[in-house]
């Protein structure tokens, strides 16, 4: 039988239940065992609608009312776009909101290819957020303009932020120019959570290709071929990871379903790397 660390928390992404609302994703997560949640409060696309939790004080309340009555934590909301026009203070209602929520973290994304704007610009946002007590995790994803990890530790520290963190997808991680080593010697403090899915060996290395399987084509944990076990054996010890799952025909199940699919798969690895572990001390 598989040994489960009882320590580490796992929280369920927007992506992988994005077709339920925030109430229900919440208590979807509390049913499955996962210590947190992510919500989403901003589109993450031009042509994707808005989200109501930002407006509408009812929803906020009832979200509220779930969190406090199952125990689980919202993690990270979703999602801030540091562009070349970037005003922080646009977010005032952003901010208020995740605050409310009690949210920990930010999940931040640089889409400026000048990088000494982009770094003044993100260290302003963690300025601010840091006044609501949210900390600003940079994503690092190919087609965007903080393209590896190796960018996004120096952009984070560059900051001078000490709620600037980078943040880890799998999927990205192993589609740009990364490695493990790059990950064991990233100061613990600049690491909040990290976000598991699966992919194949063969992709479309286009801009176009990496976006649709990030957004609807990812796998389970342990059903593709990213090395996993070996990039949980690289992060901290107990550090948080989040099933970040959008999958078209995983879609067709109930999000209940999907939720447990995922963060068994994610148990079973982490148990997987315990074993591995324990062998080599």
């Amino acid at each position: 039988m598989l040994h489960e660390n009882k320590s580490r928390q796992y929280s369920l992404s927007f992506l992988t239940v994005a077709d339920v609302s925030p109430v229900e994703a919440v208590n979807i997560a509390a049913t499955c065992g996962y210590a947190k949640v992510g919500l989403r409060l901003l589109p993450a696309a031009p042509n994707e609608a808005e989200y109501p939790i930002l407006t509408d004080h009812k929803l906020l309340a009832e979200t509220q009312a779930a969190l406090k009555d199952t125990g689980v934590e919202v993690a990270d909301v979703e999602i801030v776009r540091i562009t070349p026009e970037f005003e922080p203070k646009q977010y005032l209602r952003f901010l208020d909101v995740a605050q409310q929520l009690n949210a920990k973290h930010i999940l931040v994304a640089g889409n400026d290819h000048e990088q000494q704007r982009l770094i003044q610009n993100y260290a302003l946002f963690c300025e601010l957020s840091k006044k609501y007590g949210l900390s600003c995790d940079l994503e690092f994803m190919p087609w965007t303009a903080v393209k590896n990890l190796r960018q996004a530790d120096h952009i984070v520290e560059q900051s001078g932020q000490d709620n600037a963190a980078v943040l880890i997808d799998s999927l990205h991680f192993d589609r740009s120019d990364s490695s493990l080593e790059q990950v064991k010697v990233l100061p613990i403090q600049r690491m909040n959570y990290v976000q598991l899915c699966d992919g194949l060996a063969g992709y479309d290395p286009s801009d176009e290709g990496l976006i649709k399987i990030a957004r609807s084509n990812r796998l389970v944990p342990g059903q593709g071929e990213i090395d996993l076990l070996s990039l949980i054996r690289a992060l901290p010890k107990n550090i948080t990871l989040a099933a970040e799952v959008p999958n078209e025909t995983l879609a067709k199940r109930p999000a209940m379903q999907r939720a447990q699919i995922n963060l068994q798969a994610i148990q079973q690895l982490v148990a997987q790397t315990e074993q591995v572990d324990a062998v080599t001390e």
